[in-house]
């Protein structure tokens, strides 16, 4: 008995032992197969010597995950962007850019080609303020864009002619002819649109196609249908509506009436949404903890780390990323810094768009 357990015993310590000295061979990258051939030093070369490698496993290998392309996107030298809150993808995967600089809408290819930009007598300034904040692209290729300075909804056409205006332009107000720097819209198949009206009022606001009031919902508070900062919103397939809770550090649900459905809390303070063909609702934000400046306040939504999440419909989170948080001025390719926005195209890469660090990434989705 002793006999067969020590001779089993030395066999399984040679193959302990070759399996680690595969592994564990500069040669090998865990890429490849093993090869005593290619083990061997090239003639007139002189060896060098043996330099520690990881072993090719444990490794962490995601099943889905994202690179950074440094080199997107080929933006002309003359065409500056400012914090740059809003970015979306239309059919064509085309990248619909919106950033508080001197051309506020910037179109460019998915492999980055700058295509035209516009805006510049479209959107609110004030002194060095541009009001930029959301853009949407429609099942008609429509454009619509929040101005959180001029107090409106913008419809427009992809070359820039203005269809369309929600609210009143430079009057804050929350009534029915009003909203009060509001932060994002989602439009209806049959061109209803639904208006986070963000962060001078607490509400949802409803209009028909024809851009007439129907109603309002929400107010001021933390309950189920209160809200504090709605700072993005979003509608899948099935009509039901996705709202980025901001400061209240959740996503809210409902249907098309304002009826509260659901509520995913705690997860991330979000920032922006994104739906995507499936009904997978991509978020954008960072982690939900309160923070205190130097000076002792709370800071509500403070942006410390810069988080994308993926959930389906019924609030499972389907994905997690943490990204680097760049330094102001100093972001390299691939961190974030105030992560705003999020667009994902066809092919499944996403799209960042930052507020401090004036830009927009793309990440190229691998599987």
């Amino acid at each position: 008995m002793c006999y067969h357990w020590t001779k089993q015993f030395c066999l399984l310590t040679v193959v302990l032992f070759v399996t680690v000295a595969v592994a564990s061979d500069p040669i090998n990258d865990g890429k490849t197969p093993y090869s005593a051939e290619a083990a061997e030093p090239t003639q007139g070369v002189s060896e060098k010597p043996a330099q520690a490698t990881r072993p090719a496993y444990p490794r962490v290998t995601p099943s889905i995950w994202y690179e950074v392309d440094p080199d997107w996107p080929r933006r002309p030298k003359d065409m500056s962007w400012g914090g740059t809150p809003g970015v979306a993808v239309d059919d064509k995967d085309q990248v619909w850019v919106f950033t508080r600089a001197e051309r506020p809408v910037q179109v460019y290819s998915a492999d980055g080609k700058f295509l035209r930009s516009w805006g510049e007598e479209l959107i609110g300034r004030r002194e060095s303020s541009v009001g930029s904040h959301s853009i949407k692209i429609d099942r008609e290729g429509m454009i619509w864009l929040a101005d959180c300075i001029n107090h409106v909804i913008l419809q427009v056409t992809p070359d820039g002619k203005l269809l369309k205006t929600l609210g009143t332009p430079g009057e804050a107000g929350c009534d029915e002819s009003h909203l009060n720097m509001p932060t994002d819209m989602a439009v209806t198949p049959q061109g209803e649109v639904f208006v986070a009206d963000g962060y001078g009022n607490a509400r949802i606001v409803h209009f028909d196609a024809k851009g007439q009031f129907v109603k309002a919902w929400g107010t001021l508070g933390t309950g189920p249908g209160e809200f504090n900062v709605p700072h993005a919103i979003v509608l899948d397939s099935e009509g039901t509506l996705y709202v980025a809770d901001r400061n209240n550090a959740r996503v809210q649900v409902f249907d098309q009436n304002g009826k509260f459905l659901n509520q995913w809390r705690n997860l991330i303070i979000p920032w922006g949404l994104w739906i995507t063909v499936d009904n997978e609702i991509w978020v954008c934000g960072c982690s939900p903890m309160p923070w205190l400046e130097s000076d002792g306040d709370y800071l509500s939504c403070p942006p410390k780390d810069q988080i994308l999440m993926r959930f389906s419909r019924c609030g499972k989170a389907l994905q997690l990323w943490t990204a680097p948080k760049g330094k102001d001025n100093e972001e390299k390719p691939g961190e974030l810094n105030w992560v705003h926005g999020i667009a994902v195209d066809s092919k499944g890469n996403l799209y960042v768009a930052d507020i401090m660090g004036k830009r927009v990434q793309k990440f190229v989705r691998h599987n």
